[in-house]
C-alpha cells in the first residue's frame, strides 16, 4: 500500500516538474512561449497607388470620338470638366459637371462622384486630367481622361459642336461612397494642395524652366517614361527610362524621397498619372509640360521647343 503511495505521488508531482522547467512538448524548446511580433498593417494608400500600375488595364485614355458616341448611344456614364469655370461656361461636353482643378470643388468631389459607372475627366489638354484620374482610380472609382483634353481633342474634332453645350449641370447630391478613410484624406490633400509649390504649380514645370534648372545644378532626377526605343532614340540627358505600363511602380522604390524628380512621357498625360501615383508614394514629383512633344501638343514640349536630346 505505501509503494502504490509513492507511485501516485511521482505520477502527479512529474507532470508539474516538467511545466515548471518549460519542457511542455506543446510549446516546443523551452522560451518557446514568447507571443509572436503584431503584423505592421499595410498603408492603403500605398497599397491603393501600388495597385494603380501593378494591376495594369491600359492607358486610361479614350479619345474624344469615343466619348462622343457614348454620349449619342446615351450610356450611363459620367463627365467631370475639370477646366476654369468660365471655360466649362463657354462649352462643355452634354451632361458634364464641373470641378475646377486647383479649386475646393475638387477634392469635394469626392463626396459626389459615383462609383458605379465610369466617369471622363476633361481638362485644357489631358495633362491635369492624367493627374485627377489617378488619384481618382485609387480612391476606388472607374475613371479615366479624354485625350488631349478640350483644347487639343475636342474641340479638334469635326462636328464636336453636336455633343456640346453651355447649360451648368449641378453636381449630384453626396451619394455614401465608401473611401477608406487614410485614402480620401491623401486624395483632398493632393487636391487642395496643387498650388503649393511655387516652382511647380499643378505639380508641372515648364521644359524651358526644366533647363535652366539643368544648366545650375549638377545634380537632378529625371524619369522618361516613353518607350525604350523612343528613349534610345532620344532622350534628355541624365534621364532614367522607366516605360509607361505594367510593373513600373516596381521601379520607384529606387527613387529619392528627399529631391525632385521630374517626369516626361510624349504630351504630358502618362506622366501626369505617373506623377500622380509618385506622390501618393511619398516622391516629390512634377511632370514637364507637353512633354516630349508631339504633333498634337501645339508646339510645346521639350523637343518641340528645340531643347537637346542625346542618346
Amino acid at each position: 500500500m505505501k509503494k502504490l503511495r509513492v507511485l501516485f505521488l511521482l505520477i502527479l508531482i512529474l507532470p508539474l516538474s516538467l511545466m515548471a522547467n518549460g519542457q511542455d512538448d506543446s510549446k516546443g524548446s523551452a522560451g518557446s512561449t514568447a507571443a509572436a511580433p503584431a503584423a505592421v498593417a499595410a498603408n492603403p494608400v500605398e497599397v491603393g497607388a501600388n495597385a494603380y500600375f501593378a494591376d495594369f488595364p491600359g492607358s486610361r485614355i479614350v479619345p474624344p470620338a469615343t466619348v462622343f458616341e457614348k454620349i449619342a448611344a446615351g450610356e450611363d456614364i459620367f463627365i467631370l470638366d475639370i477646366r476654369k469655370a468660365e471655360d466649362y461656361a463657354a462649352g462643355h461636353l452634354k451632361g458634364a459637371v464641373n470641378a475646377a482643378w486647383g479649386t475646393p470643388a475638387l477634392a469635394d468631389a469626392l463626396n459626389w462622384l459615383p462609383d458605379d459607372k465610369p466617369i471622363y475627366v476633361n481638362c485644357v489638354s489631358g495633362q491635369t486630367a492624367g493627374q485627377a484620374i489617378a488619384v481618382l482610380n485609387v480612391a476606388g472609382f472607374n475613371a479615366s481622361s479624354i485625350r488631349y483634353g478640350w483644347n487639343l481633342g475636342i474641340s479638334k474634332e469635326s462636328g464636336y459642336e453636336a455633343y456640346t453645350e453651355k447649360t451648368a449641370n449641378p453636381s449630384p447630391t453626396p451619394s455614401g461612397v465608401k473611401i477608406d478613410p487614410a485614402v480620401k484624406s491623401a486624395a483632398m490633400d493632393y487636391f487642395n494642395n496643387l498650388k503649393a509649390d511655387p516652382e511647380a504649380p499643378s505639380n508641372i514645370i515648364a521644359a524651358s524652366q526644366l533647363k535652366a534648372k539643368m544648366d545650375n545644378e549638377d545634380k537632378m532626377v529625371i524619369v522618361s517614361v516613353r518607350s525604350a526605343d523612343d528613349y534610345a532614340a532620344g532622350h534628355i540627358q541624365g534621364a532614367i527610362n522607366i516605360p509607361f505600363g505594367a510593373g513600373m511602380e516596381k521601379a520607384f522604390a529606387d527613387l529619392p524621397r528627399d529631391e525632385k524628380v521630374f517626369v516626361y512621357c510624349y504630351s504630358g498625360q502618362t506622366a501626369g498619372q505617373t506623377v500622380a501615383i509618385m506622390r501618393l508614394l511619398g516622391i516629390d514629383a512634377a511632370s514637364v509640360k507637353s512633354g516630349f512633344g508631339t504633333a498634337g501638343t501645339g508646339g510645346s514640349g521639350w523637343n518641340n521647343e528645340g531643347l537637346p536630346l542625346v542618346k
